[in-house]
């Protein structure tokens, strides 16, 4: 079954990082990605960069920013292959993000 990782990170905490420990969490999200059952991953850029569309009585409506004012933001995902949710959950367990005041979302896919 295909499993979506959504990697939920807090930018503050990643920022508090000294560059050490932040390469050490880019070695562990790079060695997740290789897993040979990792089928797509991405980071995502900023929250600061994201534009918000919702529609309205008017047409399209823009807002720059993310959808919700946390201080934990969507920041990327894996898509992988695992044979059922405690593999998964394990592979989640890994994600620094988890460590670092995140959260790892783990959602079964729709596969049609």
């Amino acid at each position: 079954m295909k499993y979506a990782l959504l990697v939920y990170a807090d930018e503050r905490s990643w920022e508090s990082l000294d560059e050490r420990a932040q390469q050490a969490a880019y070695a562990e999200y790079g060695a997740i990605s290789a897993l040979p059952n990792v089928l797509h991953d991405d980071q995502l850029q900023p929250a600061a960069t994201t534009t918000t569309v919702r529609i309205g009585d008017e047409g399209p409506l823009l807002t720059d920013g993310p959808l919700h004012d946390q201080a934990v933001r969507l920041g990327g995902y894996y898509v992988l292959e695992a044979a059922d949710l405690d593999e998964a959950l394990r592979i989640a367990a890994r994600v620094p993000a988890a460590r670092h005041g995140g959260a790892v979302e783990v959602r079964p896919v729709v596969e049609r």
